[in-house]
């Protein structure tokens, strides 16, 4: 294995299905290019559809005979969660993969079509909720992995407030988008806890670093101006931000409950490696209780 791992290290996945959720564009995008370049039939889960043909358009330039198909989801609603959830097990009994890498980063206070907090409502109920509704799909698939998107945002005043999940006391978009981060992680531990010894299934988790995309739109304005004036220093591309999803989706050494982010300074830039999450995320009382939480707001249990 190249110890700079790239998208060449990606083996065969001819006869595998992966559901990518918010592929349309940015690190989904990349991701769901390379899974269909190396002959994986790949799911474009989308809020927009007309934006997921077109993603679904350019992947095929870039492989011509590739199998790419479009899925509406909306991440805000649960009743479009469900609605996709049925679709994707009718068109695809057996699922490889499952990437929760759709999110929303540093937005005004809103909430979901649920009345969530928008930012902990779609980044990590939505994929809580999706996840349960597809692992049945996924239980008998061997090698296959649910691999959910976090952030170094994790580590950023997040923290998971119990008492105020909504964020209905006080909001800040900083402090709301790293609790979603933290919970991405907990969501992975917790989840492959209990899916070991239960099937084929693994969970793991990666992060981009510094990625040039679509999410940092909504950046406060301080930040813009940095990242106008030194984004190519502190932020990689796209197609580099999702080597860490890649290598955790498809690397044969992977193990459940792993966490791939970029080996450079500040895990900011660079190829993908195994790193480490804050104490925080590693709490399994606290794993347990927003496992407990997240089954009651959302309404949907696991098999496992």
């Amino acid at each position: 294995m190249n110890e700079k791992w790239t998208a060449e290290d990606v083996p065969d996945q001819h006869g595998r299905v992966a559901v990518i959720t918010g592929a349309n564009t940015g690190l989904g995008f990349e991701t769901a290019k390379v899974l269909a370049v190396r002959g994986a039939a790949v799911v474009l889960a989308v809020r927009d559809t007309d934006k997921g043909k077109q993603a679904a358009a350019r992947i095929s330039d870039a492989a011509p005979g590739a199998d790419v198909t479009v899925q509406h989801l909306d991440l805000t609603s649960l009743d479009s969660i469900r609605a996709a959830a049925d679709e994707l097990r009718t068109g695809h009994p057996k699922i490889d993969l499952l990437i929760n890498n759709a999110g929303v980063m540093y937005t005004p206070k809103r909430t979901t079509k649920d009345g969530f907090e928008l930012q902990f409502g779609t980044n990590h109920l939505g994929h809580f909720a999706l996840t349960g509704l597809l692992l049945e799909a996924m239980l008998p698939v061997r090698g296959s992995r649910v691999v959910t998107v976090s952030s170094v945002g994790h580590r950023i005043r997040a923290e998971i407030d119990f008492d105020d999940l909504q964020s209905e006391r006080s909001y800040s978009r900083v402090a709301a988008y790293g609790r979603s981060k933290l919970a991405n992680l907990m969501f992975t531990y917790e989840l492959q806890r209990r899916l070991a010894g239960k099937g084929e299934t693994i969970a793991v988790a990666a992060h981009p670093g510094g990625s040039q995309t679509e999410l940092g739109r909504n950046l406060p304005a301080p930040l813009r101006v940095l990242e106008r004036a030194f984004g190519s220093l502190l932020a990689q591309s796209a197609a580099m931000g999702a080597l860490p999803t890649l290598r955790a989706a498809t690397s044969p050494e992977v193990q459940g409950g792993q966490y791939y982010g970029p080996d450079g300074f500040g895990q900011t830039k660079g190829h993908p490696r195994l790193v480490g999450s804050s104490r925080r995320s590693h709490d399994v009382a606290a794993q347990r209780r927003l496992w407990a939480v997240s089954e009651d707001l959302t309404g949907v249990t696991f098999p496992v």
